[in-house]
């Protein structure tokens, strides 16, 4: 059978790879000159590092599966993290439960309550009983007011901007159940990243599926060709390829321009999708900027919500001791900051840092690139399971691989890679 992938992300690479196990023909489209989407690395000090940060947890099985099957699983490391939360001008320590005790911007019983509301969302697991209440509603209801308003409402609008008393009550139920079930006995965080970058896994699959006879092609597809309700083939430039089925891991609303053939209640699912699109600065430092991995900012005064510092969870021997720090925002692609020229926002956001670490000067700077991606985290909002595309669309041999089938979980490496072995497990049963 011959099937055509839509995409080069590891949603679509993971479908190839597992059609390509089977003895099936794949060949994978990818519009940029790179593979991996929001995988993709680039180099520091001859060292490969993600444009977008990216670590996985200990519950991430698919993921972790796929680095051992692959022969990678030398390369796996788990480091212990460090969290922390910017607020009132001073950075807190943010993981274990005396660092919560020590918590002084909420009261004591403030701190209680965020600690069992935390212990609760970590031992629940029937989401479906959220899926009618937003996460705003329910924070306030059981943590309280002021949490809502100093520790998990600032992380919601940095993630959800405008749209944040829209956003779903299970999809914070998935980022604290992921979050807290990642952590050691002693609740010590141990995340896992790849020695040499998650590129091994991009690079390492590529491999594969060309070694099986598969082809990659770096160019946009225009337009998947249906016949009498059955996909027969794509068009990449000017040519026609002729394929049995087809899997397309593209963002939902981008489909229906791709498939125009696709009966309009399924198109109007995956056009009613919105997404947060994703602004990331890398900043390649001579000095840290902080010793925290993981920094969540809550000050309305900060134009970004998040700042990861790569170079306090991997050595930074591997980029020739330079530090990495990710600077991170999610906003509405119609929103000034996504269309800011890369200087003008590092102007914007320089200042802040000294906020961070007063010592802080743009002369600690050796390099820094901005990278962007328009639909980075679909708007999960209340009962967001009836807004799931199924895999399997109305067109016969068309299928869908893409973020907002990770529900009830995050979109993450792990389901990305889940997603994709699915698609490519069902495309190979039923065609």
């Amino acid at each position: 059978m011959k099937v055509g992938i839509v995409g080069g992300g590891i949603a679509g690479l993971s479908a190839a790879y597992e059609l390509s196990k089977g003895g099936h023909q794949v060949s994978v489209f990818e519009s940029n000159p790179e593979l991996g989407g929001q995988l993709a690395t680039f180099e520091v000090g001859g060292g490969r590092v993600e444009k977008y940060y990216h670590h996985i947890f200990s519950t991430d099985y698919d993921i972790i599966r796929l680095i051992d099957e692959l022969g990678l699983s030398q390369s796996l490391e788990w480091l212990e993290s460090r969290v922390g939360f910017f607020c009132g001008g001073k950075v807190y320590d943010f993981v274990t439960p005396m660092d919560l005790l020590k918590f002084s911007p909420v009261s004591l019983v403030d701190r209680v309550r965020l600690g069992v509301v935390g212990l609760c969302l970590r031992r629940y697991s029937n989401w479906r009983n959220f899926e009618g209440v937003t996460a705003q509603d329910w924070i306030i209801r059981y943590a309280g007011k002021r949490n809502y308003e100093v520790v998990w409402g600032p992380l919601l609008k940095g993630k959800f901007g405008d749209r944040a008393r829209e956003v779903g009550m299970v999809w914070f139920w998935g980022k604290i159940h992921q979050r807290f079930a990642s952590r050691t006995k002693g609740a010590k965080e141990r995340l896992g990243y790849l020695k040499g970058s998650f590129g091994l896994v991009v690079d390492r699959v590529a491999q594969e599926i060309r070694a099986a006879g598969g082809a990659i092609y770096h160019q946009p597809v225009s337009r998947i060709v249906v016949e009498k309700g059955r996909v027969v083939g794509l068009e990449a430039g000017s040519q026609f390829y002729p394929f049995d089925a087809i899997v397309a891991t593209v963002p939902s609303p981008a489909l229906p321009d791709l498939a125009p053939d696709l009966p309009e209640p399924y198109a109007a699912k995956l056009r009613q999708v919105r997404y947060q699109s994703a602004l990331c600065l890398v900043l390649i430092l001579k000095r840290s900027l902080s010793p925290i991995y993981w920094l969540n900012i809550s000050d309305p005064s900060m134009p970004f919500p998040l700042v990861v510092e790569h170079t306090n969870l991997v050595d930074k021997s591997a980029y020739s001791d330079m530090n990495i720090v990710y600077i991170s925002n999610y906003v509405a692609k119609e929103s000034a900051f996504y269309h800011m020229a890369p200087q003008q926002l590092l102007e914007e956001y320089l200042p802040h840092l000294r906020k961070i670490n007063p010592e802080f000067n743009p002369s600690w700077i050796e390099n820094w690139r901005l990278f962007k991606e328009e639909a980075a985290q679909p708007v999960v909002t209340v009962n967001y399971s009836r807004d799931v595309p199924e895999q399997r669309t109305p067109i016969g041999g068309l299928f869908v691989a893409n973020t907002t089938q990770s529900y009830p979980e995050d979109r993450a490496i792990n389901t990305s890679v889940r997603l994709g072995l699915m698609a490519g497990e069902r495309v190979a049963l039923e065609y």
